[in-house]
């Protein structure tokens, strides 16, 4: 059992809170960065019962929101959350592309690993859409590796549709293969979104609209509709630009466990980096780095990747949720797009994948996205979930995967139900 637990979690609505005119170009913020911080950070509190003065350090991720939102050193604006409670406390922002608030959650249990502290908050925010598609695309170019990516026009979903055609080729797939395995990954997320009341795309979205719960359904769309964005990913292989927060506070296991509140153990961490260069990478078929983090995070907890009842895996676009559930060992190398065609990781599944709807339904909010994952998934162990559940059983050990930029940062959690 791990030394640290999750006593309380809040996971904001995410979407586009702005209002854009077309013809003057002028944007109307409707829910600030700040605004979404304050709300993440009393909900986890008010759901641990506790009163901010319990809050020994604060620890924020966010990816760039001086790019976004203009804003550099934001983790001060975290005392906001209860200025008289929290003021002269620490607060730090951390920083690894869209892994930035499970970094956050990692640095929070080492201090209180370490003894520095006993309670913690960390928060995960982003606000993305107060600029256009040209200066989104810019900001999140910045976390690949500038000299040889981004300042040679190469995109996040250029970068991952080279893992798409790294995949397609090492296992000699053909391009109406791969595109029915990206698709089946698209549809099980916007299906599973549907029932998420938070999500960017649930009900009334475009998905629901245009029904876009088979592969059938998005392989059949319009080249308008689906337009190719990076050869061979297509717009329904993209995730979404999207503002939101995640909170959580974490605790000593033994404080924890003396609350006699039900609570959820951080059981097991796996963290690793990668080259970010992709030109400097053995392979692009393969997620090496992610399996280091699992196999650490799976020892850590003294488990394996069958013990595991519900994740969370990083689906930033479609084929990285394919490598992610190669890399936590729910499929086997090369046959996971295989066996999302065949229905596997639903709800009623053995292991389910992505309840929340993931990435591509849920949204990414990129630095809030993994406090997003840690949240949700401590909702699911608690029994009290947000949307789509499993069926016929009520989980007791999660586990996610949350990357940051082109599956550089790796970060691996398991949960446990506290006994």
């Amino acid at each position: 059992m791990g030394k640290t637990s999750i006593i309380g979690a809040y996971n904001s609505a995410f979407g586009s809170f702005v209002k854009k005119n077309r013809e003057t170009k002028e944007v109307t913020d409707l829910k600030s960065i700040y605004e979404l911080m304050e709300e993440a950070g009393r909900g986890a509190l008010a759901d641990a019962g506790i009163e901010a003065d319990r809050v020994d350090g604060i620890w924020v991720g966010s990816c760039s929101p001086s790019l976004f939102a203009n804003q550099e050193h934001l983790a001060p604006n975290a005392l906001e959350v209860d200025p008289a409670k929290l003021r002269f406390k620490s607060a730090t922002r951390c920083e690894d592309a869209c892994a930035s608030s499970s970094v956050a959650l990692y640095n929070a249990i080492y201090a209180i690993e370490a003894g520095r502290c006993e309670t913690a908050l960390v928060i995960g925010v982003e606000k993305m859409n107060l600029l256009d598609t040209r200066g989104v695309t810019h900001a999140l170019a910045c976390s690949s590796h500038w000299p040889s990516e981004g300042a040679m026009g190469m995109t996040f979903p250029g970068l991952f549709a080279e893992y798409a055609k790294g995949y397609r080729d090492h296992y000699k797939l053909s391009d109406k293969h791969l595109a029915e395995m990206l698709a089946s990954v698209a549809a099980l997320c916007y299906k599973n979104g549907m029932d998420n009341p938070l999500a960017h795309f649930g009900k009334g979205s475009p998905a629901d609209k245009l029904g876009l719960f088979s592969a059938e359904a998005i392989l059949a769309l319009p080249e308008e509709k689906n337009p190719m964005i990076a050869e061979p990913l297509r717009l329904h292989d993209c995730s979404l630009v999207s503002d939101g927060a995640a909170a959580l506070v974490i605790t000593k296991n033994d404080l924890a466990k003396k609350s006699g509140k039900a609570y959820v153990n951080i059981a097991g961490i796996g963290h690793t980096t990668e080259r970010i260069a992709i030109k400097d990478r053995p392979n692009m078929w393969d997620l090496m780095a992610a399996k280091e983090a699992a196999k650490k995070a799976y020892t850590e907890a003294g488990i394996s990747s069958s013990d595991i009842d519900i994740a969370e895996v990083h689906d930033c676009f479609t084929i990285n949720q394919i490598l992610c559930t190669e890399a936590l060992g729910f499929s086997k190398d090369g046959k996971a797009g295989d066996d999302y065609m065949a229905g596997r990781f639903g709800r009623d599944d053995k292991l389910c994948i992505n309840l929340s709807g993931g990435l591509k339904a849920k949204g990414h909010p990129v630095g809030a996205t993994g406090a997003s994952m840690h949240a949700l998934l401590y909702k699911q162990l608690m029994g009290q979930a947000i949307g789509a559940a499993p069926v016929g059983k009520s989980p007791k050990i999660a586990a996610l995967l949350n990357v940051g930029g082109s599956s550089v940062t790796n970060c691996v959690t398991v949960l446990r139900l506290g006994e």
